[in-house]
């Protein structure tokens, strides 16, 4: 439950950042638009980097080895399965084209 409280937290600051810096930009000509798009650029990044890095902390911090472990044999055995069922598929679809039975 807490960490739904903490994304909601976090898009809501996210979004009062982005007026707060909209507030103070103040109006440019279109020559100079390159520059507006570096500073929209370089805040996203911004933005990004620390929800990243926010993200891996949290991970860091609910990381459980019990539940990762089954998290890697499920993905282990559903690829397998995949590849088995995509293998068949492939070769159904082939048989189907070359019309030999």
């Amino acid at each position: 439950m807490g960490t739904r409280y903490f994304l909601v937290g976090f898009l809501i600051l996210l979004v009062l950042g982005f007026e707060v810096q909209g507030a103070h930009v103040p109006q440019q000509d279109e020559a100079s638009s390159p520059a507006l798009l570096t500073q929209v650029q370089e805040s996203l990044l911004g933005y990004w980097d620390t929800a990243k890095a926010a993200a891996q902390k949290l991970y860091k911090k609910t990381y459980l080895p019990a539940v990762d472990e089954k998290i890697r044999d499920i993905y282990t055995k559903s690829t397998a399965a995949v590849t088995t069922y995509a293998g068949i598929i492939t070769d159904q679809v082939f048989s189907m084209l070359s019309g030999k039975d």
